[in-house]
C-alpha cells in the first residue's frame, strides 16, 4: 500500500468569502482585564486594515471598508506571498523605527511618496481557504495566521497571556507603548458595525 499524506484537519466553518468584515474595535476601559479569557498585545500606531486574498487578487481595506490597495501597494505586494488560496487578515499598517516604536505621523509622511518602509503587522485571521474562522478562539486563529505569513515581509503581532497586575505602564519611547487586551474567544464586531 502506498504512503498517503493526510490532509490537516479543516478548521472553522465552511462558508463563502464574506467580503469586508466590520472590525472588532477597542473600547475604553477603567482597568486592564485579566484572567484566562484575555490576552494582551502591543498597541501599534498606524492604519487599521483588512487584507483580502480572493480570486487570485489582493485588496487592502481601511477599517471603514474603503479600498486603499493602491495607497498600500507595498502591503498588497507583501500579502501576495501569504500561503493561502483565500484569506482575510486583520492588522495594522505601520512604519517601524529602529527601536521598534511606531508613529502615525511618520506613516502619513511616508504615504506621500512611494513608500518602501511601510509594513503590515498582522494580528488576526478571520477567513482561510473557504472557511470562516471568526467563531474559533483567538489563539487558534493566531496560530494559523503565523503559519501562513511565515517567510513573508508581513510581521506577526505576538500576544501575551499574562495577568493584568504585571502590565505596568511602559516608557513613552518603548516599543511597548501600550497594551491592548483582546478577548481570547470568538471574533466580535462592535454593535452598529
Amino acid at each position: 500500500m502506498a504512503f498517503q499524506r493526510r490532509k490537516p484537519a479543516a478548521i472553522g466553518f465552511k462558508a463563502p468569502f464574506p467580503g469586508f468584515v466590520g472590525p472588532a474595535l477597542a473600547s475604553s476601559i477603567v482597568r486592564v482585564p485579566s484572567g484566562a479569557r484575555w490576552i494582551h498585545e502591543i498597541k501599534f500606531d498606524g492604519y487599521r486594515v483588512q487584507v483580502h486574498l480572493a480570486n487570485e487578487a489582493v485588496k487592502v481595506f481601511t477599517r471603514r471598508g474603503h479600498d486603499w490597495t493602491n495607497r498600500f501597494k507595498k502591503v498588497a505586494d507583501d500579502a501576495w506571498h501569504i500561503k493561502a488560496g483565500s484569506a482575510i487578515v486583520d492588522g495594522e499598517v505601520v512604519v517601524p523605527a529602529a527601536d521598534g516604536t511606531t508613529d502615525f505621523s511618520v506613516l502619513q509622511n511616508e504615504l506621500k511618496g512611494k513608500s518602501t518602509s511601510i509594513v503590515l503587522v498582522a494580528f488576526d485571521l478571520l477567513y482561510l481557504n473557504g472557511r470562516d474562522l471568526r467563531k474559533l478562539p483567538l489563539i487558534q486563529r493566531k496560530a494559523e495566521l503565523k503559519k501562513i505569513i511565515a517567510g513573508t515581509e508581513i510581521q506577526f503581532s505576538e500576544s501575551f497571556e499574562i495577568e493584568a497586575p504585571t502590565c505596568s505602564p511602559m516608557p513613552a519611547r518603548s516599543a511597548w507603548r501600550a497594551w491592548s487586551p483582546r478577548s481570547a474567544t470568538a471574533y466580535t464586531q462592535r454593535a452598529g458595525q
